[in-house]
């Protein structure tokens, strides 16, 4: 499991004064960015050496109680699931010990011309 804290600046909200929805989609955006950097996986040299990259297949995301302004959150990523050609996420985001979001993200990788292809053993070995 991975853990990557933020806080809630103003910009993250809406008139009511709470995150706005699809900020949640950015902030576990970032988690994943430093899950990734964490494993050691340097995504910039991937695309350059290898012309592999990863991308959001899907996202199932529940709204369940929203965060406000100058919050203090964690982003949890664990992996759920592994194949030959994806990765399963379960990343939630918590204040304190309430759940605030959760998603389940597909990713995929692709080329850089866009085309499917399988995460490279060593990716799998890293992340597994």
């Amino acid at each position: 499991m991975h853990e990557f804290g933020l806080r809630v600046y103003y910009e993250d909200t809406d008139l009511a004064g709470i995150v706005y929805y699809a900020n949640y989609l950015r902030f576990i955006e970032r988690a994943r960015t430093e899950w990734v950097r964490g494993l050691g996986v340097d995504q910039v040299r991937l695309k350059e050496e290898d012309g592999l990259v990863f991308a959001v297949r899907r996202v199932e995301a529940d709204y369940l109680t929203p965060a406000r302004f100058d919050d203090e959150l964690i982003v949890r990523t664990t992996v759920e699931q592994m194949t030959g050609a994806r990765i399963v996420l379960k990343q939630d985001v918590t204040r304190g010990k309430e759940l605030l979001f959760s998603a389940q993200v597909t990713l995929v990788a692709l080329t850089v011309d866009g085309q499917p292809t399988r995460l490279p053993a060593n990716i799998r070995r890293i992340v597994h």
